[in-house]
């Protein structure tokens, strides 16, 4: 066997490296060149935590259906934690055509690229986390965002009711929008129903409880 190389030998060759770096921009590109290695040999590479990138604030781009809604309150408390505690969580991202679309942290993201303390320290640049890529799809990309967004905040009801009515159009049966999205049946259907829209109850049987409006 050869040589074998320590991880304190490492450390101070990836020292070595980043010593003769001018930019920022450089030292950027080598840090997310290295976490994606370190990423693929972790024994957590199935967690999109494990790797946390950092991007240009105009590469993420945010979705056009998040219901969720933060009240002004929450929002300046918000802007207040990135100031005193820093960035602590990464926005949660779908990667794709040279770009990251937001599927959780709308807020954070949108805060940290105004001209306050957050986002004069990050300079432009924001910290993302990758979805699983089997998740890419629209109807995944939505479920995954009203999941996180179930898990610990409010809901626009009447967005809620769009998303569902979204879903069904593209193919997914109660049963998986139920699943998928936390939700029992009736809740579902009062969604629906709210949506106004006949055709999304034509395979409905309805008990003697509903009344639709």
């Amino acid at each position: 066997m050869g040589d074998i190389i320590t991880k304190e030998q490492i450390a101070k060759f990836i020292t070595r490296y980043f010593s003769q770096l001018d930019s920022d921009d450089e030292k950027i590109a080598a840090l997310n060149y290295l976490r994606k290695i370190f990423h693929e040999l972790s024994p957590f590479s199935h967690e999109p935590v494990d790797l946390v990138l950092w991007v240009k604030a105009e590469e993420v781009v945010a979705n056009d259906y998040n219901p969720n809604v933060m009240a002004a309150g929450e929002k300046k408390l918000l802007q207040h934690s990135l100031q005193e505690d820093g960035f602590t969580q990464p926005i949660v991202v779908s990667e794709g055509k040279g770009q990251y679309l937001v599927v959780d942290g709308f807020h954070r993201q949108l805060l940290a690229r105004r001209e306050s303390e957050a986002g004069k320290r990050l300079k432009g640049w924001l910290p993302v986390s990758c979805i699983n890529p089997n998740r890419k799809g629209q109807p995944e990309r939505i479920a995954s965002t009203i999941r996180h967004n179930r898990a610990r905040g409010k809901h626009k009801i009447t967005s809620m009711s769009d998303i569902v009515r979204d879903l069904t159009r593209l193919g997914w049966t109660d049963e998986r929008i139920g699943q998928e999205l936390g939700m029992d049946r009736d809740e579902v259907l009062r969604l629906k129903q709210i949506s106004g829209l006949a055709d999304l109850f034509q395979d409905e049987e309805f008990s003697s409880a509903w009344t639709v409006l």
